[in-house]
């Protein structure tokens, strides 16, 4: 897949998005395991050491863990995720009606 990422913000918070939206649209399930930092280097096409900063702030958002000696895996609090997604909903319906008003 290609990205194009944005130049007015930090790629590794663009690719905590991405990860994210991939958490809560079920792309992942909970357990699974994420591909490996060379991999997803691969497929975001950066640098490795971007990778582990991006998956260092999902851990710290609990939405991953890492098993010490077999990777990085997806949460299996289901709850977390709802909460995440609720909110993911509701910053875009509020930047939508944002745009709206705006708009006239």
């Amino acid at each position: 897949m290609n990205y194009n990422f944005d130049s007015e913000r930090p790629i590794y918070l663009q690719i905590i998005e991405i990860i994210k939206n991939d958490i809560t649209s079920g792309k992942y399930n909970l357990g699974d395991k994420l591909p490996s930092v060379r991999e997803l280097a691969m497929t975001f096409k950066v640098n490795p050491n971007t990778i582990v900063k991006s998956l260092y702030f999902l851990e710290l958002e609990c939405l991953i863990y890492t098993d010490r000696t077999n990777g990085k895996f997806i949460t299996k609090d289901l709850e977390l995720i709802k909460k995440y997604k609720e909110n993911y909903i509701k910053q875009k319906v509020d930047s939508f009606f944002k745009d709206l008003k705006s708009m006239g």
